[in-house]
């Protein structure tokens, strides 16, 4: 701690955590005996001409330990200087900007307290969506890189909150569109991937504080989320294989109770069995190796195998089944409509099918599909596809199951204006819901094998276009 004449308070000072030399060889820790601290009181030496309006205030400040490069601490560096002037921002010496001649850098540093006099700064990073499937556990992006897939992540995360809330009030408010099955699944599905974006975005607020317990809650309910939105995407899948392909489905006693303790309990199975072989298989995880020395610090699973066999595996086992169950699909409705080509004009069905397969596609989560092809030199676009996307999950969940559904938009118009735009009581949402209201089971006999395909076309394709579920049986 360098003193100026006539000064009585340090003109900087540097705190090195205690972990600095731990993941050195035994050679580099031999070296590590000796640690340097260097004080320019004055910045010729620290030229960048980058700056622009901007000035630096203050000395500059470094330390060394042996001449060794020392980078992914999980305990930051915290150090002080005594300001000749008003310090605005915290920043550190690039060595890599500029072709090597180095620049100055503020990615990652903050503020934590300032005076008149001294100011503390601490340099930390946020994480993106990539992390919850990085198949490879390995550092593979840059600085910038990493900045970049942040913003897109957090902002995508915050828009998916707020998109995905609508979605779910939607439903729980008018009574009409809560009457089906799907519509039950969806708002389960929205409600879990609800906590997944709210979990992941409060993950690197709080694991700033460094505590055990609170890093270990929170990398559990991460997990847990995750793993609910899985499940529900599969769960999605089945009920469309059971209402499409089998054609039997809500009339099951107690259908929608069995299919929640499927989709909330299933999942808590996996997380409370890392957490009961050992509690710090949660924790803190650093990611990044930043020219700072600084890395991400996220909550999550730390053992490698609890995350190939807790993470990788059960979204792989629910990857395959929405796969499986959406190529089977596809066959039906395409032998459906082979079956009953009369049914709808051409037009509006091929826009009724693209819009019900991409609803589909995002619905069962197959975005979740592009950390598949995350690797060598495809890892970066897919990579960006995988947070664009999939941070925007709660958008596109939005915009097919809300914006463009015609029943929705009606009981939005008939309630947000005040009746002025009922809907009409011959409208096929009304004997659609007249329907379904005064039918307790609608049953298909047959006395061949023609009939029947014909009978099932017909109830499938009303299904579709009303947006409701019938009660069907097969003999």
């Amino acid at each position: 701690q360098p003193y100026g004449r006539g000064c009585t308070a340090p003109l900087g000072s540097v705190i090195l955590p205690s972990s600095i030399t731990k993941g050195l060889s035994p050679e580099e820790q031999r070296q590590a005996n000796r640690v340097q601290f260097t004080f320019y009181k004055k910045s010729m030496l620290f030229q960048d001409p980058t700056l622009n309006s901007e000035m630096l205030v203050s000395p500059v400040l470094g330390s060394s330990v042996a001449n060794l490069s020392i980078t992914n601490l999980k305990e930051k560096i915290q150090f002080t200087i005594r300001n000749t002037n008003y310090s605005g921002s915290c920043v550190f010496w690039d060595f890599t900007e500029n072709g090597g001649a180095g620049a100055w850098n503020n990615w990652g540093c903050h503020v934590v307290s300032f005076t008149a006099e001294d100011t503390t700064c601490s340099c930390s990073h946020l994480t993106s969506f990539a992390v919850l499937l990085d198949f490879s556990r390995e550092d593979q992006l840059d600085q910038k890189q990493a900045q970049i897939l942040t913003f897109i992540t957090y902002i995508g995360c915050g828009v998916s909150a707020v998109f995905l809330s609508i979605t779910i009030l939607t439903y729980l408010s008018f009574e009409k569109l809560l009457q089906d099955i799907p519509a039950k699944i969806l708002v389960q599905l929205c409600i879990s991937l609800l906590g997944l974006n709210l979990v992941f975005l409060m993950n690197g607020w709080l694991a700033l504080y460094k505590v055990d317990g609170l890093c270990i809650s929170t990398a559990f309910f991460l997990h847990y989320f995750l793993l609910t939105s899985f499940t529900w995407a599969g769960l999605e899948a089945l009920h469309m294989y059971l209402s499409i392909v089998r054609v039997f489905t809500a009339h099951l006693s107690n259908y929608m109770m069995k299919f929640s303790i499927m989709g909330w309990g299933i999942p808590l199975i996996v997380p409370v069995i890392i957490i009961a072989v050992d509690k710090n298989n949660y924790g803190l995880v650093s990611y990044g190796n930043y020219s700072d020395g600084t890395t991400d610090d996220f909550c999550w699973l730390r053992d490698d195998i609890a995350f190939y066999v807790g993470v990788v595996a059960y979204f792989l086992l629910m990857f395959t089944l929405c796969l499986v169950i959406f190529i089977v699909v596809l066959v039906q409705l395409a032998r459906i409509k082979r079956q009953n080509p009369q049914n709808q004009s051409p037009n509006q069905g091929v826009l009724t099918d693209l819009r019900r397969i991409s609803g589909l596609i995002i619905l069962l989560g197959l975005t979740w599909g592009f950390a598949l092809f995350a690797w060598g030199p495809l890892y970066l676009p897919f990579v960006y596809l995988f947070c664009i996307f999939n941070s925007l999950q709660g958008f596109f969940i939005f915009v097919f199951h809300c914006a463009v559904r015609e029943n929705v938009q009606r009981q939005w118009r008939t309630h947000l204006c005040c009746g002025r735009l009922r809907l009409p009581e011959n409208s096929e949402w009304s004997r659609t819901a007249t329907y379904n209201k005064n039918t307790t089971s609608f049953t298909m006999m047959s006395s061949s094998t023609a009939h029947l395909a014909c009978s099932s076309s017909s109830v499938i394709s009303e299904t579709n276009s009303s947006g409701k579920t019938l009660k069907t049986h097969r003999f």
